[in-house]
């Protein structure tokens, strides 16, 4: 008996070890958002789930802080080096402030990129922009511009100071204002990406500047907190909420008129790409240098530029006409 059981342990132990072996086979992917419970970021992650279901030897770890911080990002990228996962992609609170863990997670040979919002050069591998960021910076402006034919004032609700992103997309729209003459910046505050300061925010910018016409929000949290503020101050038709948002959280305000329009790139498509991106850097299957490309599955081909940076896709409009086939989706 003793002997039986002997070797009824053994075949088990034998049959733990090949499973634990094969499980570690897969490829750990950890899709590091700016904070939880952001609907942009939640269905980012459906893109991924989609890639790696698709790779098929993908197991992806979806995490993030519980608020915009650096120091929350920081704290779970060492966690995650400490797992020892394979790969990391991140969308970063602070452009800077990322990079020394990142290029501690990249010494123990993990692969790391940013998407979305991006880290300094030296804090990853590769850059994964969800349109070029000149496109994104004229777009914001240009919805707002397209109902003001006349000119006149208009306000930026930002995320964070730091945010990498958004303050791209704010100077390169900075860059384009003379292309729409008569548009007036009045200012630019920041809600750092939680719905109830974004609010606030947004009902400073409307006490600060009665005359105020247009709020271009370049962030999928602000838009709607805005949009609310508009809707609560009895300002619908006198001022207009636009910038990044998603479909399914801003179809209300464009049917009550606070957004007439908005626009954003698809967060499926983005979360997949940044998986497929990871992966086939993770593996070796591509290389990140100036001029590569690098495959995107159903999403074609990321060529890389000279900072290994690389652009998804351009920014999609969304209104009355066309909000009603996207809501559902996303």
């Amino acid at each position: 008996m003793k002997k039986l059981t002997g070797l009824m342990t053994t075949v088990a132990m034998a049959t733990g070890f090949f499973a634990n072996a094969a499980a570690a086979e897969d490829v750990r992917i950890a899709l590091v958002v700016k904070a939880l419970g952001i609907g942009f970021f939640e269905a980012a992650a459906k893109g991924a789930e989609e890639a790696a279901s698709e790779l098929g030897d993908v197991e992806i770890i979806y995490t993030g802080p519980t608020d915009t911080t650096a120091e929350g990002q920081i704290e779970v990228i060492n966690s995650l080096i400490a797992q020892n996962v394979d790969a990391i992609a991140v969308s970063a609170n602070d452009t800077d402030a990322l990079v020394p863990t990142l290029k501690k997670a990249m010494q123990r040979g993990i692969t790391v990129i940013s998407w979305d919002s991006g880290v300094a050069e030296d804090g990853r591998q590769a850059h994964l922009n969800p349109s070029s960021n000149a496109l994104i910076g004229n777009m914001i402006v240009k919805l707002a511009a397209d109902h003001l034919p006349d000119g006149g004032d208009v306000a930026v609700l930002s995320a964070t100071t730091t945010s990498t992103n958004q303050n791209i997309w704010i100077e390169e729209m900075t860059k384009v204002l003379p292309n729409y003459p008569g548009i007036n910046v009045v200012g630019t505050v920041y809600g750092d990406d939680l719905a109830d300061k974004s609010y606030r925010e947004a009902q400073g910018l409307m006490q600060s500047y009665p005359d105020l016409d247009a709020i271009i929000a370049p962030t999928s949290v602000g838009i709607v907190a805005a949009a609310q503020a508009v809707a609560d101050a009895g300002k619908i038709g006198e001022v207009n909420v636009t910038g990044l948002g998603l479909p399914s959280e801003m179809a209300g305000a464009i049917e009550s008129g606070a957004s007439k329009s908005f626009a954003i790139w698809n967060p499926i498509d983005l979360g997949y790409s940044a998986t497929m991106i990871a992966y086939n850097l993770a593996t070796e299957k591509a290389t990140a240098e100036p001029g590569a490309s690098i495959p995107m599955g159903r999403m074609g081909e990321l060529t890389l530029d000279e900072t290994n940076s690389g652009a998804m896709a351009d920014p999609f409009v969304y209104d009355s006409s066309n909000i009603e086939d996207f809501k559902s989706i996303f």
